[in-house]
């Protein structure tokens, strides 16, 4: 509840900016509610968005809470769809339901390596995560847009993206969410990203790895002097976290689009980030999170035809002042309670 007051908190400052620009913050707040949740194609994108971004910011919570800052979601989730659709296009025989399993599976393992390599580097070379990450962010888009203009680039159009997958590889056909959300990407991708919600949730704080995850990011001297290994934690959380962001290839390739396009993502792995802060690295809040962010971000994207000098950037902002809201919250309590201390 505290954070929602965060998050109403910022979302009033950024509609108060739009007075400098000359338009109606109620206004605008009427058009980013009614372009998101207007109508079932609208709910239907929004909720389309969403999913990555619950993904994501687990991606990137599972960082925070070994005491690493993960911002490679966005490379690790660009390897795991460009992963997804070479395999659907280049094993085109395998029979479903065998064959979307194995996309996920090799999108789940590219997504891992990409986040193992960074990993690895900070225990065992001591690299800072925020710098390999960022460099390998870059090198997964190029190598991306490399396979998918010159290896498996599709001959039936001229944007830049891959041939599409097999049919076998798909499952709109048994996708009841698609059926209720016609024309647009929405998929049972969704249902499945709140059940990964809850198990990250489960393990984080019922589990002994958890634990140990947990132990190492709030005090890894501590943690050392209790027999846990640091570098392996630091490691497999990385891996881990990798693989939550590999898991947007399930929404992404196997459910909707059927092959990997550049520029697909508007920034996923970044907004995640937002996502996870919002939601204080809680995995149930994070799905919360994400549904309030992936709702900005469609509502937004109206605002260019509906107002005369706001775009749909303005999300951005909106984006920046609710992080601002949420942890000004955060810091207010702690303020509250160390005053009671004292």
């Amino acid at each position: 509840m505290k954070r929602i007051f965060g998050f109403l908190l910022g979302l009033t400052l950024a509609l108060l900016l739009t007075l400098f620009a000359g338009e109606n913050p109620w206004n605008v707040f009427t058009i980013l509610v009614r372009s998101a949740f207007g109508s079932m194609y609208d709910l239907g994108l929004t909720l389309s968005y969403t999913t990555p971004l619950i993904f994501c910011g687990l991606s990137v919570a599972i960082g925070f809470h070994a005491g690493l800052f993960n911002i490679g979601a966005e490379g690790q989730m660009t390897m795991a769809v460009v992963t997804a659709a070479a395999v659907g296009v280049l094993f085109p025989q395998v029979p479903f339901p065998l064959a979307p399993i194995l996309a996920v599976l090799a999108a789940l393992a590219a997504g891992g390596l990409w986040g193992w390599i960074a990993g690895w580097l900070r225990a065992e070379r001591g690299s800072h995560e925020v710098i390999i990450t960022i460099m390998m962010n870059f090198i997964a888009a190029g190598l991306a847009g490399w396979f998918a203009l010159k290896i498996i680039p599709n001959p039936e159009s001229q944007n830049p993206e891959t041939a599409l997958i097999s049919p076998n590889y798909m499952f709109k056909d048994y996708d009841l969410i698609a059926r209720l959300f016609p024309d647009t990407p929405a998929n049972a991708s969704l249902i499945f990203a709140i059940v990964i919600a809850v198990l990250m949730w489960i393990f984080l704080w019922k589990t002994a790895w958890g634990f140990k995850l947990r132990a190492v990011g709030a005090n890894p001297e501590a943690a050392h002097r209790s027999g846990i290994s640091e570098k392996k934690v630091q490691i497999a959380a990385m891996t881990l976290a990798g693989a939550l962001a590999g898991f947007v290839a399930l929404s992404e390739v196997v459910g909707s689009a059927g092959q990997y396009r550049i520029g697909f993502s508007p920034d996923y792995g970044f907004i995640g980030i937002a996502v996870a802060l919002m939601a204080s690295n809680n995995p149930l809040g994070i799905i919360v999170s994400a549904f309030l962010m992936g709702a900005l971000h469609k509502g937004a994207s109206d605002l260019d035809l509906e107002t005369s000098t706001i775009t749909r950037d303005f999300s951005r902002i909106i984006q920046a002042l609710v992080i601002l809201g949420v942890v000004a919250q955060g810091y207010w309590e702690w303020f509250k309670h160390k005053r009671r201390k004292g």
